[in-house]
């Protein structure tokens, strides 16, 4: 990636500032990874220069444990995780160890984020490390709050397969407006399709620069996150899409044939949906609101809960899940979706669905949630998901819901952690 001048600061070296100031936002500030980037790439122009500091963070927050473990192999006493000198040393080592990038150009950049004492500390750290031909290892090593939550949950398989999913950025999957197109669009963008409507590419160029975006053919989209609309399949009828930002499941569901409400709270991620229908060409009522204050004024056919959570599912992608959730932030969205849950149930008609899915790999957000709803509203049973109407190799549970774990599908590039449980209004 070229880099641009910011601030008079050479363009390499303000990449790594703002890669620094991001780190900070996310380690000690508790901010999303998205959310905080635009405050940390404030005053750098060039969209790939964001786009660097963006892979530079995401890297560090991929390998941060083994990171740790040499730069603390090669300090006397240990640094405080907050430190300059170690999130210096943690951008150069991920640069050189991860990213490709020449050991010369990865200290000369960080160099200047560090004065005095500190500077000859990440200086010496890193040429020592260097000079012994430090390597990171294969798969990388989860932090140990996450590791032994989903080890409690869901047991050794599934530590590795987190951590081989964690080893590298996932491919980029595209959901297809017209599913007749999936043959050609696979052959023209040389993807691979894991059902009709889906396409995985291997390479991850600029999104609008992929062929069909501009005509709205596609939008990008996990495998798992465009399986709960695809299991309220097609129709003529109502469909709520409640929590619809930024608008993935919205787009099938108009796409499917449904006259689609899109409810959300947050304006931003509406803007981002009303993008998405114009760019597509799709309709849905898009409604700017808070569930909680918002009704229908009659019962709809069927209703899409894509949940507030805790997001752990998508690690793949935004690592920096791993090191910001922890207990009472589950509790927290648990508690959330059992309110939203209870009230977005009120408004399925008799022998209409309710689907709810979470970006979860907590029990407590999927099964667990669905166990208590189920007790509590006997108007609602299961409505078992079907071989057909998965990729090839899902199945769905005994119980009849969904959960795909980081080895789902792993023999075919995987897909992220979702909860899915569709339910039928039985009276």
């Amino acid at each position: 990636m070229q880099e641009g001048p910011k601030d008079g600061l050479g363009a390499g070296v303000a990449t790594r500032l703002a890669a620094l100031k991001l780190l900070d936002a996310v380690l000690r500030r508790g901010q999303p990874l998205e959310a905080g980037l635009p405050g940390a790439t404030r005053g750098i122009p060039r969209a790939d220069d964001r786009a660097l500091v963006h892979a530079i963070t995401a890297e560090v927050l991929r390998r941060l444990g083994d990171l740790d473990a040499l730069i603390d192999s090669a300090t006397q006493r240990p640094l405080p995780d907050d430190a300059k000198a170690r999130m210096a040393l943690r951008i150069a080592l991920a640069q050189a160890l991860a990213l490709g990038t020449p050991g010369h150009a990865a200290i000369s950049t960080v160099l200047p984020l560090v004065d005095g004492g500190p500077r000859k500390l990440v200086h010496g750290v890193f040429g020592t490390l260097m000079r012994k031909g430090v390597t990171l290892p294969a798969l990388p090593s989860l932090p140990p709050a996450t590791a032994e939550r989903w080890h409690q949950a869901w047991g050794d398989d599934m530590l590795v397969q987190a951590a081989r999913a964690l080893a590298k950025p996932p491919a980029l999957d595209l959901t297809l407006a017209d599913p007749t197109e999936t043959e050609a669009m696979a052959a023209s963008l040389g993807g691979v399709s894991l059902m009709p409507g889906h396409l995985r590419l291997a390479e991850r160029g600029a999104v609008p620069d992929i062929e069909g975006y501009g005509e709205g053919r596609w939008w990008v989209q996990d495998l798992a996150a465009s399986l709960p609309a695809r299991l309220i399949g097609r129709g003529e009828g109502h469909v709520i899409d409640l929590c619809a930002a930024p608008g993935g499941k919205t787009l099938q569901l108009a796409a499917a044939g449904w006259q689609v409400t899109a409810i959300d709270i947050a304006k931003s991620r509406v803007a981002r949906l009303r993008d998405n229908l114009a760019r597509t060409g799709l309709k849905a009522d898009v409604v700017t609101a808070d569930a909680f204050d918002w009704k229908p004024t009659a019962p709809a056919d069927a209703l899409l809960l894509d949940a507030p959570c805790s997001a752990t599912g998508i690690f793949r992608r935004h690592p920096d899940v791993l090191h910001r959730v922890r207990a009472p932030l589950i509790a927290e969205m648990a508690e959330l979706q059992a309110r939203l849950l209870a009230r977005a149930a009120d408004w399925v008609r008799p022998g209409g669905y309710l689907v709810y899915a979470t970006c979860s790999l907590e029990p407590e957000e999927g099964e667990e949630q669905i166990g208590r709803f189920l007790a509590d509203r006997l108007d609602y049973a299961i409505d078992r998901v079907l071989p057909d109407e998965l990729p090839h190799g899902l199945v769905a549970a005994q119980q009849g819901w969904l959960r795909t774990l980081p080895g789902t599908l792993a023999d075919v590039g995987g897909c992220d952690g979702f909860f899915i449980a569709r339910m039928m209004r039985i009276a």
